[in-house]
């Protein structure tokens, strides 16, 4: 038998050691559900887009993940995690970030049904974004990619993915597809996918990405015959910040915005000027053409296919006006074990 002193706790029943084992459903996420009903639509496109966290990211900074069980940020369980919970939303259109196993993940979703493309970042990090479709809902028609480190901008890239529904299904009153091509009857739309810079001085070029990815898809639109566009990805920002106003009011005033304060990520400090990745450093306002809703203004507006959205922390997705959000589904805060700066570790 082992005496301990009295007034001191065993080491069984240390602080330390009483640390409460959280149950299953203590760690189950919260969500924030739309009440708007979408009984009556009958085409729907779920879109899902996560940084799944990169192995080599997960690897090379273990500070940032110091609570987290070592087991938990294994790449083997976290991929069958991934795909268990994408199965479970039944989702149609996967945008990934923080990709740098592309291979591992296409052989896994290949078995449910999915086919997926790859972008890998420039420079000497292993990551890039990768697009899933649903090969018996969808179509890949065309694709392209964006390097920013040919426009001055990083390494980051971004994806742009023309799709067309396989299936053939009537109109309803409530969602008839008024964005069908002409000439083919066709439904199609596009997929954007960006992984934003994370450096939070930068909101130059945080803001260039996102206008080159806009602008790109725009014209990808047009070429298509004016077909709906869904942007998805990780912007490294926040719904208030002013990269996120630039979206969904399709102009900005840069001249009241400090670059270092653009995304929300830190409190401004002193003022900076912009360079010339947002454009003509002439010009105090910076506009695109596309007029996007977004999932945190909870409105719709006359349209064609529903869209669902299933986004995580400091994820944001947006799409054209006449396509609708509805049910709205959003991820509210998690646990600290299970998120670090922003990550999702599931």
């Amino acid at each position: 038998m082992v005496r301990h002193k009295r007034g001191r706790p065993s080491p069984e029943n240390s602080p330390s050691k009483r640390r409460r084992r959280r149950s299953p459903l203590e760690c189950r996420r919260r969500w924030v559900v739309s009440s708007k009903d979408s009984s009556n639509c009958t085409d729907k496109v779920l879109v899902v887009s996560y940084n799944i966290l990169g192995v080599e990211n997960a690897s090379n900074h273990p500070d940032l993940y110091s609570n987290i069980p070592h087991s938990f940020l294994e790449w083997d369980r976290r991929k069958r995690l991934i795909l268990e919970e994408i199965n479970n939303y039944n989702a149609s259109i996967l945008c990934f970030q923080e990709v740098d196993h592309f291979n591992d993940l296409d052989d896994l979703f290949q078995n449910s049904g999915f086919k997926g493309v790859y972008k890998a970042r420039t420079g000497e990090a292993q990551d890039g974004c990768a697009v899933f479709w649903k090969d018996k809902l969808f179509k890949l028609l065309h694709q392209e990619d964006i390097e920013f480190q040919r426009f001055g901008m990083r390494n980051n890239v971004a994806q742009l993915c023309v799709f067309e529904a396989n299936h053939d299904k009537k109109e309803s009153d409530a969602c008839n597809l008024t964005t069908m091509t002409p000439s083919t009857g066709k439904r199609r739309f596009v997929v954007g996918n960006i992984h934003v810079l994370f450096n939070p001085n930068r909101g130059d070029i945080k803001l260039g990405q996102v206008r080159l990815l806009l602008d790109k898809a725009y014209k990808l639109s047009q070429e298509w015959g004016n077909i709906p566009v869904i942007i998805a990805g990780d912007l490294n920002s926040v719904p208030q910040s002013a990269i996120y106003k630039f979206l969904s009011s399709s102009k900005l005033d840069i001249q009241l915005h400090d670059r270092r304060n653009m995304s929300g990520q830190l409190e401004i400090q002193t003022n900076r000027v912009f360079r010339s990745q947002i454009g003509d450093d002439a010009r105090e306002t910076i506009e695109q053409e596309m007029i996007l809703g977004s999932p945190w203004q909870h409105h719709t507006t006359p349209s064609s296919w529903e869209l669902l959205i299933i986004s995580g922390i400091l994820r944001i997705l947006f799409q054209l006006e006449f396509l609708k959000p509805c049910p709205l589904i959003l991820l509210e805060d998690l646990e600290d074990s299970l998120v670090r700066n922003g990550e999702v570790t599931t």
